[in-house]
């Protein structure tokens, strides 16, 4: 039987027992979307694919930089876990049909777990949504692209360096280059077949604007599949190139000289019997379709932070740096929030230019699915469709990207919308987490100009986001 087709505790176990390892790795996302694991031997795995094991709640505890999160003037009952908790295990459960071989470590099997109760962990709460979209007879299918430099560095060089002055992997502004690609060929070709290899299939690969800037595009899957996907390829994506002595970078924007690195999120919706609900007639958009996009313009401003969850996230929201500013829409449009896709049922879809490559994709699916299920509830029409360049737009602040974290983890927080619809708990603990985060910025705001990307950040997030 082949790993991801197991789908019970009885599958891993046969798999198991036929296999020669005597050990398996086990990951789980952190608040920001960081792969948290550790290596389990094969007996207490077993056991676990049963009854769950024990994990530190202190993963979302702490924030990128593993300093715990401890806010005054916040009621302990608003953060998760603290000192106040003593950091206990929590019940933790392996996801069965998550398991892939990892060629790196003499083929050791890596699966993919979460929270028993999902009230903190990302993709506990994608899960809960996803089940209450079904209930309603709606099921999704999603795709994440991504962009990200890539350095001549390693972990150690970048920090002599003091994160300037680094060497890029190709120079020049090489967009969709046959000569970048061709020449580097060999590294092109294993990043793909190792993608295959962890079943991460990329759709499509190529250069993108800026020195040493590759978009990834990671074929379409039903939406827990694809978030799965998306994170194993944020971090396996860095083992490989750390390998080959090599560094990839996923900030939303590294540097003020070149555009921000995007994480877009493709989104389609079916009913229960796999038939299109954005579809209708030829160069026609459904109704479903519009109140869709009438959610994402009316809610995704109240989630923000969930699409944009670093202090660095809002340095790429701005006009010129091919990235929204505003909850726009169009039919084919790049300069917008949200870009309608018209097709056959099969590749009609919604796309959400928003996110970042540093947001976690749980959160940020999370959010792109939840606005617009609302949308549907609610029956929101849209706005008028933006046609040509939606930059110079004078809308309403309702339609305004909000100006930094702060502002986003705010509006969050106060989000009435959010709470019913990911729980209190979660809305609570995620938005008092980004005020941290935010303040931790502020502490360092006399020692640079906070236009710019500072060293704060570059340290912070540079290689682990």
């Amino acid at each position: 039987m082949k790993i991801r087709k197991l789908k019970t505790a009885e599958d891993i176990k046969k798999f198991l027992d036929t296999s020669k390892t005597n050990y398996v790795k086990v990951g789980l996302t952190d608040i920001d979307g960081i792969l948290r694991g550790k290596y389990m031997h094969v007996d207490k795995f077993i056991k676990s694919t049963k009854n769950g094991f024990g994990f530190c709640d202190v993963i979302f505890g702490w924030d990128s930089n593993d300093e715990l999160y401890e806010l005054r003037n916040v009621p302990q009952e608003d953060l998760f876990t603290g000192w106040h908790t003593g950091f206990p295990d929590v019940k933790t459960n392996i996801i069965p049909d998550s398991g892939r071989i990892n060629p790196f470590e003499e083929n050791i099997p890596f699966f993919l777990a979460e929270l028993a109760e999902g009230q903190v962990c990302p993709r506990g709460l994608l899960n809960n949504l996803l089940k209450d979209m079904e209930d309603e007879g709606i099921r999704s299918k999603s795709a994440f692209e991504y962009e990200f430099f890539l350095f001549n560095e390693t972990p150690h060089s970048i920090r002599e360096k003091n994160f300037s002055n680094l060497s890029n992997f190709t120079p020049g502004m090489y967009g969709y280059s046959v000569l970048r690609n061709s020449v580097h060929s060999d590294l092109y070709n294993q990043l793909l077949n190792f993608c295959s290899d962890m079943d991460m299939h990329l759709e499509g690969l190529h250069t993108e604007t800026g020195p040493g800037v590759i978009e990834a595009a990671i074929m379409v899957d039903d939406s827990i599949n694809s978030a799965d996907k998306a994170t194993l390829f944020k971090t396996f994506s860095k083992v490989l190139f750390q390998r080959n002595d090599l560094m990839a970078n996923f900030m939303a924007k590294w540097s003020d000289q070149y555009p921000g690195q995007s994480g877009h999120i493709h989104t389609s919706l079916q009913d229960l019997e796999g038939k299109s609900l954005f579809s209708s007639k030829k160069d026609e958009l459904s109704q479903t379709l519009n109140y869709f996009i009438g959610g994402l313009q009316t809610y995704m401003r109240e989630f923000s932070v969930m699409i944009a969850p670093t202090v660095n996230s809002y340095k790429r929201l701005c006009p010129g740096a091919w990235a929204p500013i505003n909850m726009t829409w169009g039919v084919e449009n790049r300069t917008t929030a949200f870009r309608a896709i018209k097709g056959d049922s099969s590749s009609q879809r919604v796309e959400n230019r928003l996110p970042g490559a540093d947001s976690n994709p749980y959160l940020a699916l999370a959010a792109t699915l939840g606005a617009g299920f609302l949308g549907i509830k609610e029956k929101i029409n849209p706005t008028d469709e933006t046609i040509g360049g939606a930059y110079g737009l004078n809308l309403e602040r309702k339609y305004q990207v909000p100006a930094n974290l702060g502002e986003a983890a705010i509006l969050f927080k106060n989000s009435q919308s959010a709470k019913d619809l990911f729980g209190q708990n979660f809305v609570n603990h995620f938005a008092n987490t980004r005020i941290w985060e935010y303040k931790e910025f502020e502490k360092n705001r006399s020692f640079f100009d906070s236009s710019s990307i500072s060293l704060w950040e570059l340290q912070r997030y540079f290689e682990i986001i």
